[in-house]
């Protein structure tokens, strides 16, 4: 009899901080090396803009690479996050992670098959499962962004917004940013 080992958050506790993400989906170890300097420029602009966005409304609020666990094999790290203020009331343990999903779940992608696979995948079934209303997987490397909204009980993919194109939410009312905006403060550092 063949028994498979399942991580847990406690689990987590125990790895070393040596600049490496850790995260745990159905049980299973997931560990990807730092950012990016790109993959967090980006990160970092889709935090302003929906920061900015909602010191106007106060509707809510975002955060940046806060943790979320969803269950003791299920604790992960998303890119961006945006939680109503209705919703942020619920969230936060008193561990200081988010325990219930956030409305809007950002994954920004990062270089390798590994790495695209488990947020193109694994983390999309897991917010799907778990009760994200929207998510979004950014592309920095060809500037684009594909929406999933929650229809029947499930996230599904609802359109591909180019540079071209302005991004909007109806989770977020009155939200719009041409996607170029995102991308273009880019200094000429190589994306390689």
């Amino acid at each position: 009899m063949e028994t498979t080992l399942r991580w847990t958050s406690a689990d987590l506790e125990r790895l070393p901080e040596n600049g490496k993400r850790y995260e745990i989906v159905d049980g299973e170890l997931l560990v990807s090396k730092a950012p990016h300097y790109h993959h967090q420029f980006t990160c970092g602009k889709l935090f302003e803009l929906l920061n900015s966005w909602s010191a106007q409304t106060k509707l809510g609020q975002p955060n940046i690479g806060a943790g979320i666990v969803f269950a003791d094999d299920d604790d992960v790290i998303p890119d961006v996050v945006w939680t109503s203020r209705e919703r942020l009331s619920q969230i936060p343990g008193g561990d200081g992670h988010f325990h219930y999903a956030p409305e809007l779940v950002v994954e920004v992608l990062s270089f390798g098959g590994a790495n695209e696979q488990r947020d193109r995948e694994t983390k999309l079934k897991l917010y799907s499962r778990r009760g994200v209303e929207e998510h979004w997987i950014v592309n920095w490397l060809i500037r684009e962004i594909e929406i999933y909204r929650r229809k029947r009980g499930r996230l599904k993919q609802i359109a591909t917004f180019h540079a071209t194109d302005t991004l909007t939410s109806p989770l977020l009312p009155g939200f719009k940013c041409q996607v170029s905006e995102i991308f273009e403060d880019y200094l000429a550092i190589p994306r390689q």
